[in-house]
């Protein structure tokens, strides 16, 4: 390679190290605040982690929001009573959910009731269900979710009834 072109690269390189167009400066703007994550400690933010857990298909998060003893029971139209499992089973369940669909709509709505300790809560919901593109399924009623605190004060369901029409 030419000396002189070497020469004049040198420099371009050392400030070109300063600038990578593909590793941009980090958002110092950002804060804990506008995270998608929402504190425990409060009820709502079960209700926005819920909507993550089911946007972002994530059962880590969904996991941290069931208690150990957690119970959940629809009513089984075809069969005409209602079913209940436990958390493990809910576990199983959604992960094969998540792996399945391509793509869940949660919106939250109305809270129709809440307890004055806020352990009891009933509130609409509308869920979209993209199996694929042509497949699209929508769901909509109440869940009546039965609250309480874990050990590090952050609330988590004990039992979620589901109240809805799918």
């Amino acid at each position: 390679m030419n000396k002189k072109l070497i020469k004049y690269l040198i420099p371009i390189i050392m400030i070109g190290g300063c600038f990578n167009p593909f590793a941009p400066n980090l958002d110092e703007q950002l804060n804990s605040n506008n995270s998608p994550i929402s504190d425990l400690t409060k009820v709502d933010g079960i209700f926005q982690n819920l909507q993550y857990a089911y946007s972002f298909k994530d059962t880590t998060i969904y996991s941290g929001l069931l208690a150990p003893d957690f119970s959940f029971t629809y009513h089984d139209y075809d069969k005409g009573f209602d079913e209940t499992w436990g958390r493990d089973e809910e576990m199983r369940i959604t992960y094969t959910m998540f792996l399945t669909v391509q793509r869940l709509d949660l919106i939250w709505n109305n809270i129709s009731l809440i307890s004055s300790d806020s352990t009891n809560i009933i509130r609409s919901f509308n869920l979209g269900v993209t199996l694929n593109p042509m497949d699209v399924e929508n769901a909509d009623g109440k869940v009546n979710l039965t609250l309480r605190k874990s050990s590090s004060n952050k609330w988590q369901i004990v039992r979620w009834i589901d109240e809805s029409n799918f």
